[in-house]
């Protein structure tokens, strides 16, 4: 078996390795590249530097609502700069980010959000009567932040 001269003596330590996770992503990326286009939907368009501070926003909000670690926090929306900043800020509140598919019907939403125990649902506005419909079929319905 050949070994290359770079597998010798280079087992992994804090000098020459660390684990990249979407969270440390986005915090390297927004320190490196502030200033880079993150998102561009339409008229939106967000630099790094952006996108991380309203990450962190979206987490502490999380927080200061109750949202704890190990929460599911649900989202129902398009494809939006907003879904794509909850992919960041819901984990970097310790909770968990549970997308449903925006062309559920009102039933399958009821049952996803229960079996995920949502503690807290984000929503579209352009889901809501989608969403009115599941809530009301649910005996302990999640937490529905108006904006």
């Amino acid at each position: 078996m050949s070994h290359s001269i770079y597998d010798q003596h280079l087992d992994a330590s804090s000098a020459n390795y660390e684990a990249l996770s979407p969270l440390s992503y986005l915090e390297r990326t927004a320190f490196i590249y502030p200033d880079q286009p993150a998102v561009v939907h339409g008229d939106v368009r967000r630099n790094w530097d952006e996108v991380y501070r309203r990450c962190k926003q979206l987490a502490s909000a999380l927080i200061q609502r109750g949202i704890n670690k190990g929460d599911t926090v649900s989202i129902m929306a398009p494809n939006l700069p907003e879904h794509f900043e909850a992919h960041f800020g819901v984990p970097m509140s310790g909770a968990v980010l549970n997308s449903i598919n925006t062309r559920l019907d009102a039933p399958v939403v009821a049952f996803i959000l229960q079996h995920a125990e949502t503690k807290l649902l984000i929503v579209d506005r352009e889901m809501s009567p989608v969403v009115e419909k599941a809530l009301h079929m649910m005996q302990k319905p999640p937490v529905v932040p108006e904006v």
